[in-house]
């Protein structure tokens, strides 16, 4: 009777580990910045997004990998969130403010001008003029 509730028992916690896996999802992207003080902002602007589990900026790649769960998060809201710290993203891009707001080592060149509006996902970000864009 014991084996019959532990086994019970250890298929009911495998089941539900599976069910959690399928809403778990890494995102790799490019964020731009040039430095530590850049890496701890972009970090803390994406960890700051609820559903994010981990994440992790490369200065030397410009590669941010995001773990998230997408049951409480999209893609959209990690890049508007790291727009929001001052740092462009291939999706959003931060308001000239934020960007000005930057430390002079933090400074980087601007992602792409191009622009691109009326996502009907999400509020979009803007271009270093100062226009709504991003891309998908």
């Amino acid at each position: 009777m014991k084996t019959r509730i532990l086994s019970l028992v250890m298929i009911m916690g495998l089941s539900s580990i599976t069910l959690f896996a399928k809403s778990d999802k890494t995102e790799k992207f490019e964020v731009a910045g040039n430095c530590g003080m850049c890496k701890t902002r972009i970090e803390k602007a994406t960890n700051s997004v609820d559903g994010v589990s981990s994440a992790d900026w490369d200065k030397e790649t410009k590669i941010i990998e995001v773990s998230n769960n997408t049951e409480k998060t999209d893609i959209h809201k990690i890049h508007q969130a790291i727009a929001k710290s001052g740092h462009d993203t291939k999706m959003h891009k931060a308001t000239n403010e934020a960007y000005d707001k930057l430390p002079g080592c933090c400074k980087y060149d601007r992602m792409g001008k191009e622009t691109a509006s009326g996502c009907s996902g999400c509020s979009g970000g803007q271009t270093a003029q100062g226009t709504t864009s991003h891309q998908h």
